[in-house]
């Protein structure tokens, strides 16, 4: 048996809420060589201009985008562990506190009803997956509006078969535009459930970008929705061009044998993500 404090939770997860201010290393990657390779002028430029401002950012410490998010946690609890001073999901939420505060960023979180903010960005979404062993993973990974609110819910019947799906997919980015600030990184879940669907979705961006899943079949329908995707000329902060998307990541889970839900969960390029292992 494991003990972890309270207090060190709080301070890891305040730590890993400074990655508001970079970009994930695979997705500037991704950014420069579109920057590079873009055909369409406009589109290039505006693929310039977000390769300049994460490196601004993070040579600064200031946030890559004003929308620092929803925090948004994907917890692996030990069941070896265990934990002394509180509450998990407490020890997360003051450690966003905490860290959105000490980082100056915006706090954006508010009663959906009164519309009143919490001022500090809590409470957290947090994803908990109970595993064997004695560790503690924190994910995190700030969840900006403009992108989130393109999520899209199909409960498809099965006779709608795997051409249903894909066509899906696209749909859902060509009806988006350039509202989640493409190039986009597409979360896609099939299975479950309706919140099973959406919860396994938003679990693809954690993949690392340009990472085909390891279903051979699922890698096969990655690689042909990007193409289509891509081919909607959407482009780069809507400009049109070659860069609508970096990828599409595809996951899966078992369903009833009368559904076929899908469900697709939208990235904006400023792909902000964050680990830490107690």
């Amino acid at each position: 048996m494991k003990t972890i404090l309270y207090s060190q939770i709080v301070q890891e997860v305040q730590k890993l809420t400074s990655a508001c201010s970079r970009i994930d290393g695979a997705c500037l990657d991704m950014l420069k060589n579109s920057a590079k390779n873009e055909s369409n002028p406009n589109a290039k430029f505006a693929l310039d201009m977000l390769v300049k401002n994460a490196e601004v950012a993070e040579q600064n410490g200031l946030p890559v985008c004003q929308d620092t998010g929803m925090a948004v946690f994907f917890v692996k609890l030990g069941q070896d562990v265990h934990i002394e001073g509180g509450l998990l999901t407490d020890a997360i939420n003051e450690g966003v506190r905490q860290g959105y505060a000490q980082n100056g960023y915006r706090a954006s979180v508010l009663d959906p009803i009164s519309r009143v903010n919490t001022k500090d960005n809590t409470p957290a979404i947090v994803h908990l997956e109970l595993v064997n062993g004695e560790n503690l993973e924190i994910t995190f990974l700030p969840k900006g509006f403009g992108s989130e609110n393109m999520s899209r819910l199909f409960m498809l019947k099965p006779s709608a078969g795997v051409e249903g799906v894909k066509e899906c997919i696209v749909r859902a980015v060509k009806e988006a535009g350039a509202n989640p600030c493409p190039p986009i990184i597409v979360g896609v879940g099939i299975g479950g459930t309706a919140e099973k669907a959406m919860e396994v979705a938003k679990e693809q961006l954690l993949r690392e970008v340009g990472k085909h899943s390891d279903d051979s079949v699922l890698a096969d329908m990655e690689r042909e929705v990007l193409d289509k995707i891509n081919a909607l000329g959407i482009g780069a902060q809507g400009f049109g061009g070659d860069n609508t998307a970096f990828a599409v990541n595809i996951g899966k889970y078992p369903t009833h044998i009368a559904a076929l839900p899908v469900a697709v969960n939208i990235q904006c390029n400023a792909m902000r993500i964050a680990k830490a292992v107690l």
